[in-house]
């Protein structure tokens, strides 16, 4: 493969930064609209759609310089420093305003092709590019980002190899990302099947019919304030789980045999190797197969994990509470209650900070939270169905970090022409 130096700013036909922070302040957001780019949609090699800043049309518009479409690059700016993706073929909008930390660039195509320019700059080598003019004084900072980045001096093939290049890593980019959409479909899906049941009471009858809208006997609960199935209570969630005291062994686990998960893999869906002191151990809970994870820090409330044949080591855990479940049988129905929004409205009403830490909850006083207790038959037969849903979400998360391993050994391997793309036909 022969390699030019080349200098990027000579690929760009246009480039402008986000706006200045007077002129989209948080008072300009709307429930919905159109979408604003933020660090948290340049995680991966594509700008993701988990959009959760928007404004109106008019004011996207009276902003059009910091507008980013289909093809253009998007570079962080100040933040999380290194952060650089491009807006796919098939984002779910066509157009997105950047946020004061951003900025886009326009390249000419027929020079140069966007995906292995961003999978260059995501690689060790790329990095070092980037953040040879970072400025970490205060919030890190790019400086003079736009003539800097425009400087950045790079090795490159021609165009038809590039192309091949981000062709291969493309296949696999395209896979992990379908299954995202896969996990995020069946999120929805588990969410709606919840509220079918235990939020309308439309679960299946003895006849296999919807139970309230088919005329099922309802009943006033005075602690819900509202009518709930005949026959079915209410209780607390100590009912249904306990709160996993068990803690590790210092002497039965190592650090070769315990693996950490630890918020920082959240996202990922994998446990890493436990990397701490094996003095710590001791201070770490154990999880048993059986178990859910719940964040019990207020920055990361809402983080649910099921860990279930994840992995066959041993487990540790101290940033979340372990919930297991009393009847195994009922482990997709606890799932369900601790993945509710009025569960996660409690467990924010009842944390607290002291000085300088952040806000957490104490793992027992959730055993108070309220939950509806229906007949054990509803609530195995809810579980096998949910608990298949969360299989399904299990075995395509497996896959993203199998993939996202495969994507990560190839990209240095071709780019540094220790394998050739004809090797990989």
């Amino acid at each position: 493969m022969k390699l030019s130096k080349c200098r990027i700013g000579d690929y760009i036909k246009d480039v402008a930064s986000g706006p200045f922070g007077s002129n989209l302040k948080v008072e300009c957001f709307v429930p919905s609209g159109f979408p604003i780019i933020d660090g948290a949609n340049l995680t991966g090699l594509r700008v993701s759609d988990n959009i959760t800043k928007f404004v109106t049309d008019a004011k996207a518009r009276s902003l059009s310089r910091s507008i980013a479409k289909r093809r253009d690059v998007v570079v962080t700016i100040s933040g999380t420093l290194g952060q650089i993706s491009f807006i796919p073929n098939d984002s779910k909008y066509e157009e997105y305003l950047c946020s004061q930390r951003q900025f886009r660039v326009t390249f000419d195509e027929t020079k140069i092709n966007v995906e292995y320019l961003v999978n260059l700059l995501r690689t060790p080598y790329g990095q070092r590019k980037i953040l040879a003019f970072a400025n970490y004084v205060g919030v890190p900072a790019l400086a003079q980002p736009i003539p800097n980045f425009k400087n950045i001096e790079l090795y490159l093939p021609d165009l038809p190899t590039q192309l091949r290049i981000a062709g291969i890593l493309g296949s696999l980019d395209e896979k992990i990302e379908l299954n995202r959409k896969k996990i995020a479909e069946l999120e929805a899906l588990a969410k709606t099947i919840y509220d079918y049941w235990f939020v309308q009471f439309d679960f299946p009858d003895k006849n296999g019919k919807p139970y309230r809208s088919s005329g099922g006997k309802m009943v006033w609960n005075e602690h819900l304030k509202r009518e709930v199935p005949e026959g079915w209570e209410v209780g607390r969630l100590s009912n249904i789980c306990t709160i996993s005291t068990s803690q590790c062994n210092p002497e039965r686990f190592t650090q070769d045999t315990v693996e950490h998960y630890s918020i920082p893999a959240f996202d990922a869906g994998v446990f890493p190797a436990f990397d701490a002191p094996q003095s710590i151990l001791s201070n770490k809970f154990r999880v048993v197969k059986t178990s859910i994870l719940y964040s019990k820090l207020n920055a990361q409330f809402k983080r649910i994990w099921d860990p279930l044949h994840i992995t066959d080591n041993p487990i540790a855990s101290s940033e979340f509470v372990v919930y297991v479940p009393k009847n195994a049988l009922h482990r997709g129905y606890l799932y369900a209650v601790l993945n509710g929004e009025q569960f996660f409205a409690f467990a924010n009403s009842i944390s607290s900070c002291s000085t300088g830490s952040r806000k957490r909850f104490t793992p027992e006083t959730t055993y108070h939270f309220s939950v509806i207790l229906p007949q054990n038959a509803i609530v195995e037969e809810f579980s096998r169905q949910y608990s298949a849903l969360l299989d399904s979400m299990r075995i395509a998360r497996l896959e993203i970090d199998f993939l996202t391993k495969q994507r990560d050994f190839l990209l240095p391997l071709l780019m540094n022409e220790q394998v050739s793309v004809g090797e990989l036909k």
